[in-house]
């Protein structure tokens, strides 16, 4: 997805103009596809850069660094939203905790960018092969029968 490929090409490049634009761009996609697709790509780039499984520590450190970098160009940049994007990767969801709502599908395109841009650089590939392992997921699920 270019939209998606875009928003984290400008988040990689701290660009807070270009991050809106592919975002606004991003959210105007179903948030069913979207927000699920970029939970996996979160997902898998969570589980290749801890490979010895996450705690909350790592949750905790992966949340205060994405945030202190993102609000170093993005005054906007929202940690509860981040947290509930974070936890939605992990499948933990907001109708779950109390008082927690779920973020627009705006927010979530202009702050899972921001999360998966964090990340990306401690991995050895590259965002496309997240992108294409997310959509085959996607696929695969939707071909599913249900029991």
């Amino acid at each position: 997805m270019a939209a998606a490929s875009a928003a984290v090409t400008a988040a990689l490049a701290a660009d807070p103009d270009e991050l809106r634009t592919a975002a606004a761009d991003l959210a105007a996609f179903d948030p069913s596809l979207t927000g699920p697709l970029l939970g996996d790509v979160l997902r898998m780039l969570l589980e290749e850069s801890h490979p010895d499984g996450l705690d909350a520590d790592d949750l905790r450190s992966v949340l205060e660094t994405t945030t202190k970098a993102a609000l170093a160009w993005l005054p906007e940049a929202d940690p509860e939203v981040l947290l509930v994007i974070l936890a939605g990767a992990l499948g933990v969801h907001p109708e779950e905790a109390d008082g927690i709502a779920r973020p627009p599908a705006r927010a979530v395109a202009l702050h899972a960018p921001l999360l998966i841009a964090g990340l990306l650089p401690v991995t050895r590939r590259g965002l496309e092969f997240y992108l294409e392992a997310a959509f085959r997921e996607m696929a695969r699920s939707q071909t599913m029968e249900a029991p």
